[in-house]
């Protein structure tokens, strides 16, 4: 029986432990004698003794029934233990974490080695890459030790923010701080440890993780020894990962599908839905040793607490659920006995306290959390006007953010560090501010802090911090690499060593120590990677120049501060912030030529830097330090609008070497035309710059670059055809591999040369591809400024680098375009020559001009020598006529001889003239035949041009020297030569543009046959002539062409707008369909493409021959008498105008652009954007569904440019926007307090208004709208380019939308008075509350019609009214002229509650009767008559006197005296009567080299006070001596003391007279030991002598000196001791001297003089905290409250005034009230707002009318800082007072006064007319 009584004892402790402190387990039932514990079979956490069991077995049916006796009596027993134990519901607090411990846990951030897990109730962890699994961590280990080991799946791919895993508390890490680091472990021999094979069960949900990859499945580690699970494969298709395969480590959640051989083998699924479904079954024998988190239970509500629930579950445990984890705003639908679904989210080992959640997302989906906020990134966020909605002492409190959102604050931080907790208080304030500190994803809620320390943080996280910015941090460490500066707790940055100092530290250590506080300045920092960089260099962090922060701040011409980084021979590369940098060339470097730069520049060095050009795409920069030395400034020039292309004519301005200066008319900017750009042949170059002068005009100069404002032009006829025709580049991104381009060589090199191209791209071509000739010097090959036919080969686009070819063998140039060229470079010359004749006058060369190649002439002979002969003519003297041997050879030659002579070359230049006397070439010619062959003669070469004759003909022509534009020709026996032969084949016998002469093509007769790739030979085929007719046969059919074989073996194409007439395209068919493959077509040449990119020919030379052919099938082209016009891309364009209707075909779809190509015709494609693709926003996600390749459609044009060309198209069938129409559209923007931003098509934009969002108003009318987001808009109309849009049901379905519950306001004239309408706020001002009706129309609500309760600023409203808030409103007024809406929010106008809460406890606005109620109490208070307030308001002797500052002399000290002036007009007017002689006395100045600061307010002169003082003493003395003298001598004496008086400190004050010495200063304290005067000047001798310490003492002598009567001459002392510690002391030694002032002198004084030292110095802290001393300590002192308002509104703080003056009334008897508020109110005038000033003034005057004095100091205040305006209707109000007639007259002429100095003559007698009938009002009392 003892031992069962005191086991039963032992059983009501734990018991009455567990009321205190529930924990998990089996249930317990109380009774009053003891407890019974059940439990299941299962469950064997508690083993029973053999004693216990056997009493069990003893056990009767009598002690059966008492036991259910018992369990029934107790029941009220049970209900105490649970209220009890409901108190102590509490969070999971990390004290509560042990090594062991279960938890569940959603991972937050993954890293490469380390997955930050968040856990219940806020608290974090960390999980390493080592704690994964067994075979992962052995994966690790061998693919460290060997390159060959199996490829490891990182743990970015393994685990993905949101992820929810079960995980075990590996390790407890303490850092430095004392602070824990929690190390998790999901390793399935921890997590599962406690089950074993004979505990599985089917049905169960457990994790693991892959331990290896087989053909049919996976092996899961799930940690129980000797039990392999498996997982087909076929089972994780569509599941898990995307149904992606699984990798060795994966994490994995399953369920155990089967169990075999006693556990020992096990299978097991993945998929989500099944999981999320299934509860833990009592069954499946779980219990508190094998129970695991993330389980899903069915449980039953045991009892509801304040802080959470008590649940029962699986039959017989017990857990809880604390209020993190209810869910929110279900609260009420939990009560007792009702049945939830929960997950386990914690088992404590020790305790076995069970944790459990309701939340949805965590028993529903069970997979996936989301890691982020609905509410976006918020953390570090500091949030105001927070409510407190719950304290839960044990745990934390609930707050709810201004957003509804709620938040969790923790018990830690409701206090600071080393406090003690005082959570009542925090209850009781109304609202709250907190800083957001994290995001708990596993309890979604906000984690935030009250303590002040960090809400005050000036940084918190590091997207708080930004490059360019001050900071001041703490030194941690030094490193190699540099030096940790820690910003806060969570913020270090590294100073590189660098940036140490502005020179290179060898020894840092001696400068920096760890916790010494530095200043630093931020270089860069990448919040995302937590990497701050800092500098300490001096010139940097002192810098005042603009900062480069980007590559877009880095405008030409701005100079700024910037660092060397790295020194290089070609020159210096500068960094700035955020990693910006920049190349300094060698040339930039100095005005001096620098030969090295390494000698000059080092790393480190802070230099300033000029931006010369930038490319911010490209992120490159040039810069100068030449330019900052020479003061180059910033100018920038007006920028001329120029695009690549384009054609201009220029005026030459200068002529150089390298080119000409022109002037681009008419806006005369200046551009450059190099000489090697005045044409194709370099030889012509040399000559158009010789004829060109000063002032001529050039038409037709084609823009070739543009950089940085420089323009350069091009007279290139091949570069401007390129530019002209389209095929040229714009940039990088259009050039593709294939793509031939027009360019001129830049720079030869040795290992290539650089080819520059429009636009201002260059590419490479190596020396390997610049000719298919072997090349042993490229210098030999080329010509600077030659141009060249490119092809490019290769692209770099890390780099934006291309290389191209020059090959012959690789380009395709056109046979056509070198006949071209040649025609262009002989029109070059015959100008040349004109313009020279021209330019020279004389009859021989004008007679020159008019020669022409194979002109027959009759020539004198003149001489022949070995070279030749040389003749002359009688009809052109002066010019001279040369022939090679090679011309007279066979022909005799005599002086004066008479001959036959055929022109070969003229040259106007040398007026010499080339030919030939052969029989052979001065024949009669012989007629040519088009394609005739035959062999020629060269008879002369000139540079690029070539005369031959052919044979037997007697014909002579011209060709060019080289047959390609990229034919090198590097030996002699590759060039032409006199006498060499030549095929020709003829193509025009007489062309007109060669001036009659025969148009052929050649080739030299013993050159090597060209190498031509296959795709050009096409089978041995040469090509087909433009309009040719064939015959083919139908190889393929493809959307947008048809293959044809053509019957020589050559194929051809025929695109889709070439199949059938454009009449017969019906919309929405097929073209190419109706051809079929294998039948037989006639076509028609109509061009060809080119054999390398497929690109069309716009060539349309009849002689010219296409290798690829491209063809027709229209029946109306295939005629041979209908010619076939070819037409240029631009000629295309052209002939469409805006608005026309065409025929389309689409060609292509971009699925990443959502654009569509389609095309019109052989020429071009143009590209239509999804705006202007479909009509319905259902279409956007597969528009391609919509147009098919090779369908046809009909499409609209939008917009025509020829040049550059630009074609937009629209297949919505509409071209143009227009008012009253719908229109797709794609927000661009979300303004959250304005509305959205909207791209529409065709390169329109538009705006929403929100109140053009919907029919019916509601708050945050934005959340549903996102970016990139397609909707359809209505169009209200455009302004500015901009259109204004509408969302509103009821503008786009106006048949199906309903009533518009708040509908649209257009004008003002739509509103009534009276009218209740909704709107958004816009913003909150002094005029009111000005809010969004519409979007054309801003009502406002004035302060006293928007709220019911007196405020006396608009900051109030503002704080709890944020912008975009939604209000219901009545319209009070309307100005329609003015369109002005005046509007009310009071309650009894809308029937809505206020805008402002009762909770803020700001006073009632009085209206009515309540008003005049409050006035007559007012009125019945008052303590004192009217006769006695006026008395009051008299100045009298014993106001506070204010202090008047001395100026002093250029030549003293600086040492400021100052002493009361009297503030009595009286006393000042005497004052202004004293002459000057004796005025100087009260200007006491203290001569010497130093200066307080701040004044002595309380200093008076000596004689003065002595005077004063001693005055009664005086007169009882001299009294008997008096009467013995008359008056004349009383008063003559009495001159002659005054008049002594006034020399004796006109002396003293004389800087001539100052003693100079110590020894002088002591003679005369000895006259005059009470003369604080003297005393400080003594003083400040010292001082100019830095002798501080002396200056103390004989500040400490004076005030043992002075007679303890000389009140007023010690304070001034004392004042002087505080400035001179307030200056050179410390605050230890102020606080000393300033309780030694409060004991000897009037405390209430002391305290004024060092506030105000403190307000001088710019202390304010340290003065308003005095101030704070004084109010409490001198409360019933007016004076102080007064001083203290004062210094408060010149520190702007206004709020804090008033409320000072609140307190003030408070503290001071009633009778002060109006004379404070009426000095609070002239101090608002002065300092503050003056509107509240005069709110103020208002009141008082309101309940104390018959105040003159009072109506005349406002009367004062308003004439200084209000309008005339407010003047006359203040004096119009005081004019109609109910007070004396007296009175009222006084401020009649004052009134009178200011209107005629500020008024005219009509208001002057406005005023007069209002005395007259105030007058006659009166009758005879105001008459008299």
């Amino acid at each position: 029986m003892k031992k069962k009584k005191k086991k039963n004892t032992n059983q009501s402790k734990m018991a009455s432990v567990e009321e205190d402190f529930p924990r998990g387990g089996t249930k317990k039932k109380t009774t009053e004698s003891k407890i019974v514990v059940q439990r299941p079979d299962v469950d064997n956490l508690f083993q029973t003794t053999n004693e216990e069991a056997t009493n069990k077995r003893k056990a009767t049916n009598k002690e059966h029934k008492k036991f259910k006796k018992q369990k029934t009596d107790g029941k009220k027993e049970e209900e105490l233990t649970l209220n009890t134990a409901a108190k102590c519901v509490e969070i999971l607090h990390i004290k509560n974490i042990k090594e062991g411990m279960l938890l569940l846990g959603c991972v937050k951030d993954v890293t490469d080695f380390e997955v930050t897990v968040s856990l219940p109730c806020g608290l974090q962890g960390f999980l390493s890459i080592r704690n994964i699994c067994d075979s992962y961590t052995k994966l690790l280990s061998d693919q460290l030790d060997s390159d060959d080991a199996e490829e490891l799946c990182s743990l970015p791919r393994v685990f993905i923010p949101g992820m929810v895993i079960r995980c075990v508390v590996a390790k407890l890490d303490t850092s430095k701080k004392g602070s824990l680091s929690i190390q998790l472990s999901i390793n399935p021999k921890l997590v599962n440890k406690n089950l074993t094979m004979t505990t599985l069960k089917v049905g169960m949900v457990l994790s693991g993780c892959v331990e290896s990859v087989e053909d049919h499945g996976y092996v899961i580690d799930i940690g129980v020894s000797g039990t392999k699970a498996f997982l087909p494969k076929n089972a994780i298709k569509g599941q898990q990962n995307n149904g992606e395969e699984l990798s060795t480590g994966q994490y994995v959640t399953y369920q155990v599908e089967a169990v075999k051989n006693d556990g020992r083998v096990v299978h097991v699924s993945i998929d989500p839905s099944a999981i999320s479904q299934a509860c833990a079954d009592p069954q499946q024998g779980w219990n508190l040793t094998n129970l695991l988190p993330g389980l899903l239970v069915n449980a039953t509500i045991k009892k509801v607490t304040k802080h959470g629930l008590l649940l029962d579950f699986l039959s017989s445990f017990s857990g809880q659920v604390d209020f993190l984890h209810m869910e929110p705003g279900q609260e009420s639908n939990y009560a007792e006995g009702v049945q939830v679904r929960a997950c386990v989210l914690y088992v404590e080992p020790s305790t076995r306290l069970v944790g459990l959640s309701l939340r949805p997302y965590l028993t529903q989906t069970g997979t996936l959390v989301d890691p982020s906020p609905a509410a976006g990134d918020r953390i570090g966020e500091v949030v105001k006007e927070c409510k407190m909605m719950a304290m839960h002492h044990l745990s934390g409190a609930v707050l709810e953010l201004p957003d509804k959102t709620l938040a969790f604050v923790h018990k830690n931080h409701l206090k600071e560090n080393n406090t003690p907790a005082n959570e009542n208080k925090v209850w009781a304030r109304p609202q709250h501010t907190c800083r957001i500190m994290d995001f708990s994803p596993m309890d979604q809620i906000f984690m935030v802090s009250l303590r002040r320390s960090v809400i005050e943080k000036k940084f918190f996280r590091y997207h708080d911090l930004q490059a360019g910015q001050f900071v001041e941090g703490t030194v941690s460490v030094l490193l190699t690499n540099g030096m940790v500066v820690h910003l806060s707790d969570h913020i270090k940055g590294l100073v590189p060593r660098m940036h140490l100092s502005d020179v290179i530290l060898k020894n840092p250590e001696k400068k920096y120590m760890e916790g010494m506080k530095v200043k630093c300045r931020v270089l860069s920092v990448e919040p995302e990677k937590k990497k701050l960089f800092l500098t300490r260099k001096k010139a940097l962090i002192e810098s005042t120049l603009p900062l480069i922060l980007s590559y877009a701040d880095a405008r030409p011409g701005r100079v700024s501060h910037g660092h060397v980084v790295c020194v290089k021979n070609f020159g210096c590369i500068v960094r700035f912030y955020n990693n910006v940098k920049g190349l300094v060339p060698v040339r930039e470097l100095s005005s001096e030529p620098i030969i090295s730069p390494e000698e000059v520049f080092y790393p480190g060095q802070v230099l300033k830097t000029k931006v010369l050009h930038c490319h911010p795409e490209k992120e490159k920069m040039v810069l100068s330090f030449k330019a900052t030395m020479e003061g180059d400034t910033d100018v920038t020039k007006p920028e001329f609008n120029c695009d690549v292309g384009e054609k201009f004519e220029a005026k030459v301005l200068k002529k150089s070497p390298r080119g000409l200066e022109v002037s681009i008319l008419p806006d005369e900017f200046h551009a450059v035309l190099p000489t090697v750009h005045l044409s194709d042949h370099m030889s012509n170059c040399t000559m158009l710059w010789e004829s060109l002068q000063v002032g001529d005009v050039l038409s037709d100069l084609v823009c070739c670059s543009k950089k940085q404002q420089k323009i350069s032009f091009t007279n290139k006829p091949t570069v401007r055809w390129s530019l002209e025709d389209g095929m040229a580049a714009k940039d990088f991104s259009e050039l593709t591999v294939g793509m031939q381009l027009i360019g001129w060589t830049m720079n030869i090199m040795s290992y290539g040369v650089f080819v520059e191209f429009p636009y201002g791209l260059v590419g490479l071509s190596p020396k390997s591809a610049m000719s298919d000739k072997f090349i042993s010097d490229t210098k030999l090959a080329f010509q600077l400024g030659q141009t060249v036919l490119a092809k490019v080969t290769n692209l770099d686009e890390e780099k934006q680098r291309f290389l191209v070819t020059l090959r012959v063998s690789e380009v395709l140039y056109p046979e056509g375009h070198v006949q071209t060229r040649l025609v262009n470079g002989l029109r070059e010359r015959r100008a040349v020559m004109e313009k020279l004749a021209a330019k020279e006058g004389s009859e021989p060369h004008q007679a020159l001009v008019s020669l022409a190649v194979g002109q027959k002439l009759k020539l004198t002979m003149d001489s022949v020598t070995d070279g030749g002969a040389t003749f002359k003519s009688d009809d052109m003297v002066g010019a001279t006529f040369l022939a090679t041997k090679h011309h007279i050879k066979g022909v005799n030659l005599s002086a004066g001889q008479k001959v036959s002579a055929s022109v070969l070359h003229v040259d106007v230049m040398s007026a010499s003239v080339h030919v030939s006397v052969l029989p052979k070439l001065v024949e009669k010619k012989k007629s040519l035949c088009e394609g005739q062959k035959c062999t020629a003669t060269v008879q002369h070469v000139d540079k690029d041009f070539a005369v031959i004759s052919m044979n037997n003909t007697a014909q002579l022509t011209v060709i060019q020297t080289r047959s390609h534009l990229n034919e090198v020709l590097l030996f002699e026996s590759d060039k032409l030569k006199e006498g060499g032969t030549v095929s020709v084949e003829v193509v025009d016998p007489s062309s007109e543009e060669m001036q009659g002469l025969p148009l052929v093509s050649w080739h030299q007769a013993a050159a090597p046959p060209r190498h031509r790739t296959t795709s050009e030979t096409q089978s041995g085929s040469r090509g087909h002539c433009f309009g040719e007719v064939l015959q083919g046969k139908v190889k393929s059919v493809q959307p947008t062409r048809i293959k044809v074989a053509l019957e020589d073996g050559s194929t051809g194409y025929v695109h889709v707008s070439e199949v059938m007439e454009p009449e017969a395209v019906n919309v929405g068919s097929f073209p190419t369909s109706s051809v079929k493959v294998g039948c037989d077509v006639t076509v028609r040449v109509i061009g060809g493409r080119e054999a390398s990119n497929k690109k069309f020919l716009p060539f349309s030379h009849p002689k010219f021959k296409y290798t690829i052919p491209e063809l027709t099938l229209i029946p109306s082209k295939l005629d041979k008498s209908v010619a076939i016009k070819g037409k240029t891309a631009s000629e295309k364009l052209t002939g469409h105008k805006v608005g026309d209707e065409i025929t389309c075909f689409v060609s292509k779809f971009h699925p990443d652009k959502k654009s569509l190509e389609v095309t019109t015709d052989l020429y071009k494609t143009w590209t239509i954007d999804l705006l202007a693709m479909i009509t319905n926003p259902k279409d956007a996600s597969h528009p391609e569904k919509l147009y098919k390749l090779g369908k046809a459609v009909r499409a609209k044009v939008v917009e025509v440019v020829v040049k550059p060309p630009r074609f937009v198209l629209s297949l919505t069938g509409v071209h143009k926007l227009e008012k009253g129409s719908c229109s797709l559209g794609l927000i661009t923007n979300v303004l959250p307090q304005a509305g959205l931003q909207v791209k529409l098509p065709f390169g329109g934009t538009g705006f929403v208004c929100v109140t053009d969002v919907a029919d019916a108003y509601k708050p945050n009318p934005l959340e549903a709208f996102s970016k990139d987001q397609l909707l359809r808009f209505y169009l209200l109309g455009c302004k500015n380019d901009k259109w204004q849009l509408s969302l509103r049901p009821s503008r786009l379905n106006p048949q199906q939308a309903k009533p518009a519950k708040d509908p649209e306001v257009l004008s003002a004239e739509e509103l009534t008075v009276g009218q209740t309408i909704r709107g958004y706020v816009k913003s909150v001002g002094e005029h009111g509350i000005f809010i969004r009706l519409s979007s054309c129309i801003t009502g406002r609500a004035r302060l006293q019609q928007s709220t019911k309760y007196f405020v006396t600023s608009a900051k109030v409203i503002s704080d709890h009214l944020a912008l975009s808030s939604l209000l219901t409103t009545k319209v009070c007024s309307i100005d329609k002229g003015e369109g002005l809406v005046d509007l009310s929010l009071l309650t009894e106008d809308t029937s809505k509650p206020d805008i402002l809460p009762e909770s803020l406890g700001l006073p009632l606005r009085l209206v009515g009767d309540e008003k005049k109620e409050r006035e007559a109490k007012k009125t019945k208070k008052r303590s004192r008559p009217k006769s006695k307030e006026t008395e009051k308001d008299a100045p009298s002797p014993k106001k506070k006197k204010k202090t008047k500052k001395v100026k002093t002399d250029d030549n003293d000290s600086g040492v400021e005296v100052y002493f009361r002036e009297e503030e009595d007009k009286d006393v000042k007017t005497d004052a202004e009567k004293v002459p000057s002689s004796s005025a100087a006395p009260s200007r006491l100045q203290v001569a010497a080299g130093f200066s307080w600061d701040v004044g002595l307010s309380s200093l008076k002169p000596a004689s003065t006070a002595k005077a004063e003082d001693s005055s009664d003493d005086e007169e009882h003395e001299e009294g008997p001596k008096s009467l013995k003298k008359s008056r004349h001598e009383l008063e003559k004496e009495k001159k002659a003391a005054e008049k002594a008086l006034v020399q004796r400190e006109a002396e003293l004050m004389d800087p001539n007279l100052r003693p100079e010495d110590a020894a002088a200063f002591e003679r005369l304290l000895l006259a005059s030991p009470n003369s604080s005067l003297l005393w400080l000047q003594f003083m400040a001798h010292h001082l100019q002598a830095t002798q501080i310490e002396q200056a103390r003492a004989v500040a400490e002598r004076a005030l043992k000196t002075i007679s303890f009567r000389e009140e007023q001459e010690k304070l001034n002392v004392w004042v002087a001791l505080l400035n001179l510690e307030n200056m050179y002391g410390t605050e230890e030694s102020i606080k000393k001297v300033f309780d030694r002032a409060v004991q000897f002198c009037e405390p209430v004084l002391v305290y004024q003089q060092l506030a105000d030292i403190y307000t001088k110095s710019d202390k304010t802290k340290e003065a308003e905290s005095l101030y704070k001393t004084m109010v409490k300590r001198f409360r019933q002192n007016k004076a102080v409250w007064i001083s203290y308002g004062t210094f408060l509104l010149q520190q702007g703080q206004s709020d804090a005034a008033n409320s000072l003056l609140q307190r003030a009334l408070k503290s001071l008897p009633s009778k002060e009230s109006v004379d404070v508020i009426t000095r609070f109110a002239q101090l608002e005038f002065r300092y503050g707002d003056a509107d509240k000033g005069r709110n103020m003034l208002d009141k008082v005057l309101t309940s104390y009318p018959k105040r003159t004095d009072l109506w005349s100091v406002f009367i004062d205040l308003t004439v200084k800082h209000g309008t005339q305006k407010d003047v006359r209707a203040l004096f119009d109000r005081v004019i109609h007072l109910s007070v004396s007639t007296k009175k009222i007259k006084f401020f009649f002429k004052r009134y009178l006064e200011y209107e005629k100095k500020h008024g005219d003559s009509q208001s002057v007698q406005a005023v007069k007319e209002k005395a007259m009938e105030f007058v006659e009002a009166k009758g005879t009392e105001a008459a008299e």
